[in-house]
């Protein structure tokens, strides 16, 4: 009996020992637990790890920076570009990062070449896609474009700089935003061709010829700034006024012009009818441009909405670069090209984002203020802005 108390005292003082530690066993959290394999995602604001240039999934998008900012910000993350060269999603993919917020841009549209990556964006819903929408105000010829945008008529146009020199000369009106088209060494945009007629075969021929151009505009600039790189003196550089491209086309082919400067494509279409290339701005293609301009006020108002038509220019001009071949029905079906071109004239290169710079700008102000197309010197820098490039 003795044995069997000590043995039942012995258990009752283990139990009390076990049911006194208890506690303190099961406030520790389990081994697992201890660490952790998932990342806290940073918050917004955070900079980036170095080689990171999206925001982790559960970071929110930063806001869109102020319309006086460039775009993007500095701080904000940029979308890498794709393999291809896009900087965009393609069609069908996810929202992109540039959003116009379904405002109206109304454009001037010449019927010219340049205009392609505006009616590619138009036809494959790239506007769509970036959400702004898009108006073409058909306008026959520069003065016509002219009108409606001073009078309000349009917000934005495909021009040059000398087009810009003569709007902002008393003031700021409008504002280059991008290039549109761009000579290149494989690409010409303005040519020199003379007549079968002419018998001109050889460049110094054309000393003292009368070459027909269009006075005080880019066909005058390019065709001064090409002699003289080929070492012509001012006097020996020619010109006849007319202003009109089909009259100095005719005068051409007719062999009533022995030389004329005009642009792609017309210039290939006076080869066409029995003319001849004398000289091309390929040759020197730092003078041939082309750009997008919007009026100051539209700029102001709607930056969103001029941010996102460029980004969808860019979504295009890649499109077209990368299969130019399969945009040469648009450029017959949409009459950017006359109809005895379809079938032989190539779809030429446009330009990634990119704007004027200031040595293209100064030469262009010094020959417009040499010639007396202006008077006083206009601001490069309130007239020509990338902030809006995507």
């Amino acid at each position: 009996m003795k044995n069997k108390l000590s043995a039942f005292c012995l258990l009752f003082v283990l139990l009390t020992l076990i049911t006194a530690c208890a506690p303190a066993a099961t406030s520790q959290p389990p081994a697992a637990a201890e660490t952790s394999s998932v990342a806290i995602p940073m918050l917004a604001g955070e900079n980036q790890p170095s080689g990171e240039a999206y925001p982790n999934p559960m970071q929110p998008v930063p806001p869109t920076p102020p319309a006086e900012q460039p775009y993007p910000a500095p701080s904000s993350p940029v979308v890498p570009p794709e393999p291809s060269g896009s900087a965009y999603p393609a069609p069908g993919e996810t929202a992109p990062l540039v959003q116009g917020g379904g405002e109206t841009l109304r454009i001037a549209v010449l019927p010219i070449v340049d205009n392609l990556p505006m009616i590619v964006a138009q036809r494959e819903g790239l506007f769509a896609k970036y959400g702004v929408q898009v108006e073409f105000i058909p306008v026959a010829s520069a003065a016509e474009r002219d009108q409606v945008i001073m009078a309000g008529q349009a917000d934005g146009m495909i021009n040059e700089i000398i087009s810009t020199l003569l709007y902002n000369k008393d003031g700021i009106q409008v504002q280059i935003v991008r290039f549109a088209r761009l000579a290149t060494p494989q690409s010409a945009q303005y040519h020199l061709v003379v007549s079968s007629a002419s018998g001109i075969t050889e460049l110094s021929q054309l000393k003292g010829v009368p070459i027909g151009i269009s006075q005080g505009t880019i066909i005058e600039y390019i065709t001064d700034r090409l002699l003289e790189r080929e070492g012509f003196q001012p006097q020996e550089i020619q010109k006849i006024a007319v202003p009109k491209i089909p009259d100095r086309l005719a005068l051409l082919s007719s062999g009533e012009l022995q030389a004329a400067t005009l642009p792609d494509p017309f210039s290939y279409l006076a080869v066409q009818q029995g003319g001849r290339f004398l000289l091309q701005d390929s040759k020197y293609p730092e003078y041939g441009h082309s750009t997008y301009a919007f009026r100051k006020a539209v700029i102001d108002q709607k930056p969103q909405a001029v941010r996102a038509f460029l980004a969808a220019i860019e979504e295009a001009v890649l499109q077209i670069n990368l299969s130019p071949a399969q945009y040469s029905g648009v450029l017959v079906e949409e009459k950017l090209i006359p109809a005895p071109l379809a079938g032989s004239y190539q779809t030429p290169p446009f330009p990634p984002k990119s704007i004027p710079d200031e040595r293209l700008w100064n030469d262009v102000l010094a020959w417009a203020t040499a010639k007396g197309v202006v008077t006083t010197a206009v601001s490069y820098a309130d007239s020509v802005s990338s902030a809006f490039l995507p």
